[in-house]
């Protein structure tokens, strides 16, 4: 049974009564309707034309409302392109899934980093005003309302949340209690299924037809947690995505900062969690206690030219010096300095420009209030900064975020499927892009294949001789489930297109088997492409 505050939480927002700025709504609408080119500057300059009241202009949410109000009662054909162009944020959910980040509550933490803050109303690093903080205190840390809470606010702003990458973020996800991990996990579910659920079991079985289904669930750890036990456990939660705070490769720099942890430990945890298909999202500190920027680029290259590394994704993380962390102190003692602007720029663009085709470069930057730093780097839009010098100097990111497709329109047959291979020392990695004739990425598919074919198995008995399939993802604006492209990556049969190819170069490998992680709202679509479940996994026979 649900509670009370559940209850409210599954309640949609009333709708916004139209009848009383029909006219000023009608006129904006066709006003939004009716130009070429169209940019926030320009919906800002209908709205002021046509103001709400005389209290000032219409909200975005107000606006979408309204809008599909006009709609239901015959006024106007509804439309994707002109929702998007009334839509808050469009970034939010460009990438082709809604992102709903929500926070454990706090608890103890195994790491006694010196560069991290305590903040005892918050899990281990975060502070209490940040954001994604915010919410989640607001929401008492209960999973299921930051949930239903995100999705609640996502829609009201005109984005679609019937795919949803599920980020758990707070601390060190593998050292909470095993029974407090199944029950939040399974309450994001419930939130998510629109009911309640007597197991996490039968929360994820709800889920393969949800209305808002989990494409992706994403923890964050330390690479000194990961075992085979706990590589299993995660995937038995339905993690298919695991943020490594790896933060250094240098063993010395890591001492001096206290992390807890060697490079090997880094090292032995890829190899775990790769061998295991999961995806790999590892963050990395320049500017600790010990390094230099020269230091820290060498790091950098690490990332690279080390095969047991090489992840998929990667945060970087500017170290921050904040009055709550033990740097705090070698800094009063002037033992610590934080870089200078100019240096810290430099660093970050040789570092941008490093970054290989086959990675997504989420962040440059942690997102903490200016208030809390005491000195360094105290600008919230350093990835801007940095964009514009690496244009000023001639230069280019090549990295996943860099090359997304986004809101432009999307032709299939201009798609052309570019092969890039690389080791791991576990596994031939292919990371295959469909990219279009500018460059742009639509979508891209990452196969492995074990260079020993019995190593996964050690870990999965359903994975011997297989090859895997890491990840399919297909960018463009979320599209829900079942409606038609219009000029939009997905639903053009891409993403069907990617796992053909996959399918024929493991078969001309000698793999007689498939598999694929499949996050818990994606199994439907992996059986309509002849996979079907075989223990955590899809697996499709080749032969």
């Amino acid at each position: 049974m649900f509670t009370e505050a559940e209850k409210r939480w599954q309640e949609l927002h009333t709708g916004f009564d139209a009848t009383a700025y029909e006219a000023q709504l009608t006129a904006i609408v066709e006003a939004v309707r009716s130009e070429k080119e169209f940019d926030a500057r320009t919906l800002q300059r209908i709205l002021h034309r046509y103001p709400r009241d005389a209290r000032g202009i219409f909200s975005k949410d107000q606006l979408l409302r309204g809008y599909r109000a006009l709609c239901e009662a015959g006024r106007f054909p509804f439309e994707r392109e002109t929702s998007r162009r009334l839509q808050m944020k469009p970034m939010r959910t460009v990438s082709g899934v809604a992102p709903v980040a929500v926070l454990t509550k706090p608890y103890a933490c195994p790491g006694r980093c010196i560069f991290c803050p305590t903040d005892v109303r918050m899990p281990k690093s975060y502070l209490h005003d940040e954001p994604g903080a915010l919410r989640a205190a607001l929401n008492e840390f209960d999973p299921y309302r930051q949930v239903a809470s995100r999705m609640e606010s996502l829609e009201a702003i005109g984005h679609n949340t019937e795919k949803v990458e599920l980020l758990i973020l707070g601390g060190t996800w593998s050292a909470y209690p095993k029974s407090y991990q199944e029950w939040f996990v399974q309450r994001c579910l419930d939130a998510m299924n629109e009911r309640g659920s007597a197991s996490l079991e039968e929360a994820q079985r709800l889920n393969e037809e949800a209305p808002h289904r989990n494409v992706g669930l994403v923890i964050e750890t330390r690479p000194d947690w990961v075992t085979p036990d706990e590589v299993r456990r995660l995937r038995r939660l339905g993690v298919t995505k695991v943020q490594l705070g790896a933060q250094s490769l240098d063993d010395h720099i890591l001492e001096l900062n206290r992390r807890g942890h060697d490079v090997e430990a880094t090292r032995r945890a890829v190899r775990l969690l790769r061998l295991g298909g999961f995806k790999l999202h590892l963050h990395w500190m320049p500017n600790l206690l010990g390094a230099t920027p020269e230091s820290d680029l060498a790091d950098f290259k690490r990332l690279w030219d080390d095969p047991a590394l090489r992840p998929d994704e990667l945060k970087i993380y500017p170290t921050a010096l904040l009055r709550n962390a033990e740097l705090y102190e070698w800094w009063e003692r002037g033992e610590y300095q934080p870089y200078e602007r100019a240096a810290l720029i430099d660093l970050i663009v040789d570092c941008k420009a490093l970054v290989p085709r086959y990675c997504r470069l989420n962040r440059i930057i942690r997102d903490i209030p200016a208030g809390h730093i005491v000195a360094g780097n105290k600008e919230s839009h350093l990835r801007q900064v940095v964009q514009q010098e690496m244009r000023r100097r001639g230069l280019q990111c090549r990295c996943i975020r860099c090359r997304e497709v986004g809101t432009k329109a999307v032709k299939s047959a201009d798609l052309s499927i570019t092969e890039i291979r690389y080791d791991t020392g576990v596994a031939e990695e292919w990371f295959l892009s469909a990219d279009t004739p500018e460059d742009r990425l639509a979508g891209f598919l990452r196969l492995s294949l074990p260079q020993d074919r019995a190593a996964s198995a050690v870990l999965f008995a359903e994975l011997r001789g297989c090859a895997m399939i890491r990840e399919v993802h297909v960018y463009g604006p979320a599209l829900r489930i079942g409606s038609a492209s219009e000029g939009e990556a997905q639903h053009i049969g891409l993403g069907r297109r990617l796992v053909e190819r996959a399918t024929e170069i493991a078969r001309s490998q000698g793999y007689g088997r498939l598999a694929v992680i499949s996050a818990i709202g994606t199994r439907p679509y992996y059986c309509r492409l002849g996979f079907a479940p075989s223990g955590l996994y899809m697996v499709r026979s080749l032969t």
